[in-house]
């Protein structure tokens, strides 16, 4: 499927087309790019495609004293936000979410993709409490084949999580269409919908590996 296509088919894939996000996301596409840029656009591109995904956040009025009178001023509502981060690359994500909200309390998961397989193998997982009271954003740079994102958000919802969303920067049409077939109701909030899967399952033209491009690894 195309990018259109896509956007067409699934009415909960947000793709982030301002011209902020879209000027970073070809930032990070050059290989020349230091380790250091790299890092820096994560963190920026995760604060604005954050603020798409929490659009919908709840509000209620509350009353303050300004300098002048008491006015009624709206707060969030209720839930609370929970970062989850899918590591390692997940990490420089995040940080760029937690600045629209510094209070927020952050998951890890730990996962890592078999090279023979391609499956994600788990090897860490720590949430915080009361995940069901909470509104879940699940971040990862790549949407590639689908299966690290599908299985984290599997765990979330195994911890009783309802309200989640999921953040990436890329993503590759075969990895959203498994993740909406595992998770129709978990909407995406997407920087750019690439042409396509290699045979090694890197996205196509992509970043090649953002894990090691934000930590200078190979």
């Amino acid at each position: 499927m195309t990018r259109d296509e896509i956007v067409t088919r699934y009415s909960d894939v947000y793709l982030v087309e301002h011209p902020f996000v879209q000027h970073k996301l070809t930032s990070l596409r050059d290989k020349n790019t230091s380790t250091r840029e790299f890092r820096m656009l994560v963190e920026e591109l995760g604060t604005l495609i954050g603020y798409e995904a929490t659009r919908d956040l709840e509000t209620i009025d509350i009353a303050v004293e300004t300098p002048l009178e008491t006015a009624m001023s709206p707060v969030l509502k209720g839930k609370k936000l929970c970062i989850v981060t899918i590591m390692r690359a997940g990490n420089g994500l995040a940080e760029g979410v937690l600045k629209l909200s510094p209070s927020a309390r952050v998951g890890h998961v730990g996962m890592y993709r078999d090279p023979e397989t391609k499956k994600p193998v788990e090897y860490y997982l720590k949430m915080p409490h009361s995940v069901e009271e909470r509104t879940i954003i699940v971040v990862d740079p790549m949407l590639a084949t689908g299966n690290s994102a599908i299985a984290a958000i599997d765990k979330m919802k195994g911890m009783g999580a309802k309200d989640i969303r999921f953040i990436c920067l890329f993503a590759a049409p075969e990895g959203i269409e498994a993740f909406k077939e595992a998770h129709s109701d978990v909407p995406i909030y997407v920087g750019s919908i690439d042409r396509e899967l290699d045979e090694k399952a890197y996205i196509r033209p992509g970043v090649g590996d953002a894990g090691d491009r934000i930590y200078g690894t190979r």
